[in-house]
């Protein structure tokens, strides 16, 4: 197999047998010393701020650090794995080390893609790579074709979601080693499952991040993110760093795909923005299997994702569909606080239009920012469209995390999971949703002194007073019963109700994959069209070259007369009818006369 290393412009790097370049950017310093097993040895200025220095002898395992010259001493910025934590020595890592099992692996189409969005700490009792191994036989035969990881890289503390990482390219320690998530990966592989992970590119988290210190030219003096200072994308040795991150996890991982989080505070005023670099270079330096690239984006844009005429991806393959979510979210439970402001009129139509058309919102004014949001995207195909009806997100960012089952009862939920399962957006389960989990998915970090009580006065002070949470007791986030409270109950799947649903699960999958997927290769834009709504119904259609597909719900209280829907029934719950009773959905596939 041919090797997997990236060769890391930051940081250690095996350069020869037992020989080690250790490379440093640090603006702030006038001086590095590497500290290596104990020994500390001068580093070299190189020139714009770099400092360098090449050891024979270096096994892999070496503990090493960077220390300054006030005797501070600093983890590297570009480790490839802590001994523990994030404050503490970094370790030489041989990046070839590991023996792939599965080396003629070569990845999915992404028309085939159903996500399971999984947090390693909690998807498991013992919140690790080896232990979520043990569960990938179960999410194989269930259906799911990708699994999405939550961010790992390495952040303060023990538990966290991952997006206040600072060691863009060490895997969390506490979930395990690098070669314990190659061997997830490798094995999801073995399974028939495409990994991507979730990373942050837009800032750092407030623990360990030691950048400020070494390079203070990483930052943007004048531009902040909602969770710190912006990133200079713009200073060469600053993009190199992040440019490089995405590339390192592909390569040496063997990833199947990345998902960038919120890339609108991505701000570059580069001639060429740092996020269309990166996927150009992916697209040029990784061709032996499809690589699929997501990004997470509120401004409802479409630039980042392009096809080409023969429907091939050259940048990004899709983007989070919070529209989707919103719109579903209202409909659901009748919530119309914040956000769900912009979704609390007549929510089926905006339902309708997500389906048929991808946003609800294509440049309307947004009630809740007083802004005209987002473009056009009926040209783009349906599957560059990811849907979810919960996610870690839009549960955790709940006081009390509740997940859809809880907030709007089992009989609508399941209408839901059958509408986002049998669309043709690309479907994003979150852990647990199919078994119908009702642990609630919760805010949790592991910080300590001011920054823990920062962090949870924060949290009761957001809540406060906001609409639909009045009088609640915020779980406070460094608590470690609010992150156990976090963890899957994996009783609940051998249980009567969670049987049932994995059930229902495990049928709208073989569904899709049976009659959905040889639709969407094809599938291009300009294909939805909305049948008609009314309170709590809607019908929506796509015409494909390879058929028509028509999906009608109703969560409202009415029975609802359905419209003209060709074809045989594909799913009906609780069956098939004249008319379409409460918490009811009929999905309808017409293949006899298919478009042109």
């Amino acid at each position: 197999m041919e090797s997997t290393s990236f060769a890391k412009s930051w940081g250690a790097e095996l350069v020869a047998e037992n020989v080690a370049r250790f490379r440093l950017w640090a603006t702030g310093q006038q001086r590095v010393t590497l500290r290596l097993n104990g020994n500390d040895l001068e580093m070299t200025p190189s020139g714009d701020g770099w400092f360098e220095r090449e050891v024979s002898g270096v096994a892999p395992g070496t503990e090493y650090n960077f220390v300054l010259a006030d005797g501070m001493v600093v983890p590297d910025p570009a480790s490839r794995a802590q001994k523990a934590d994030v404050n503490g020595p970094s370790l030489v890592i041989d990046p070839e080390q590991y023996r792939w099992q599965n080396t003629q692996w070569r990845g999915r189409p992404w028309e085939e893609a159903v996500v399971y969005e999984m947090h390693i700490g909690t998807f498991t009792p013992q919140g690790t790579f080896r232990a979520a191994i043990e569960k990938l036989p179960y999410l194989a035969e269930l259906g799911i074709t990708m699994l999405e990881v939550l961010p790992v890289s390495q952040f303060g503390g023990n538990r966290g979601w991952g997006y206040d990482g600072v060691l863009l390219y060490a895997p969390h320690s506490a979930y395990g080693t690098p070669d314990d998530f190659k061997a997830f990966i490798d094995a999801a592989h073995g399974h028939g499952m495409s990994v991507v992970l979730d990373i942050v590119l837009n800032h750092f988290g407030p623990e360990g991040n030691y950048l400020p210190l070494l390079a203070p030219d990483f930052f943007h003096k004048e531009r902040h993110t909602p969770w710190g200072a912006g990133i200079a994308y713009d200073v060469d040795a600053a993009r190199c760093y992040i440019a490089e991150a995405p590339l390192y996890w592909l390569q040496e991982y063997r990833l199947d795909g990345l998902r960038f989080d919120a890339i609108d505070q991505i701000e570059d005023s580069s001639e060429k923005h740092v996020l269309i670099e990166i996927a150009e270079r992916i697209r040029t330096d990784i061709t032996d299997r499809p690589i699929h690239l997501t990004t997470e984006d509120c401004r409802n844009v479409t630039f980042l994702h392009p096809r080409n005429e023969d429907g091939s991806v050259p940048l990004f393959t899709g983007e989070w569909n919070d529209d989707f979510h919103n719109a579903i979210h209202v409909l659901a439970t009748g919530e119309t606080h914040a956000y769900y402001r912009d979704f609390a009129d007549e929510p089926e139509k905006r339902v309708a239009r997500v389906l048929a058309e991808g946003f609800a919102y294509q440049g309307e004014i947004s009630p809740q920012s007083g802004e005209a949001r987002g473009v056009d995207s009926k040209n783009q195909p349906p599957v560059a469209f990811v849907d979810f009806i919960q996610n870690h997100d839009q549960v955790g960012n709940r006081a009390q995390g509740e997940r859809l089952i809880t907030l709007a009862g089992a009989a609508r939920t399941r209408v839901l999971l059958a509408t986002l399962l049998l669309s043709p957006h690309i479907p994003l389960l979150f852990m647990g949703e199919e078994y119908g989990e009702t642990n609630p998915f919760l805010f949790f970090t592991d910080f300590h002194g001011d920054l823990a009580k920062a962090v949870r006065e924060g949290r009761a002070k957001e809540f406060d007073g906001h609409a639909g949470h009045e009088g609640e007791s915020v779980p406070d986030p460094n608590e470690e019963s609010t992150f156990t409270r976090s963890k899957l109950d994996w009783h609940k799947p051998d249980e009567e109700e969670g049987e049932a649903w994995l059930a229902l699960t495990r049928k709208l999958l073989a569904l899709r994959q049976r009659y959905l997927v040889p639709l969407l290769a094809t599938a291009g834009g300009q294909s939805g069209h909305v049948l008609a709504t009314a309170p709590g119904f809607l019908a929506v259609s796509w015409r494909f070259p390879k058929g028509t597909l028509s999906l009608a719900l109703n969560i409202g209280e009415q029975p609802q007369t359905l419209p003209e829907m060709p074809g045989e029934t594909l799913f009906a719950w609780p069956q098939a009818a004249e008319k379409l009773p409460q918490h009811a959905i009929l999905v309808r596939l017409d293949q006899g006369d298919a478009a042109q």
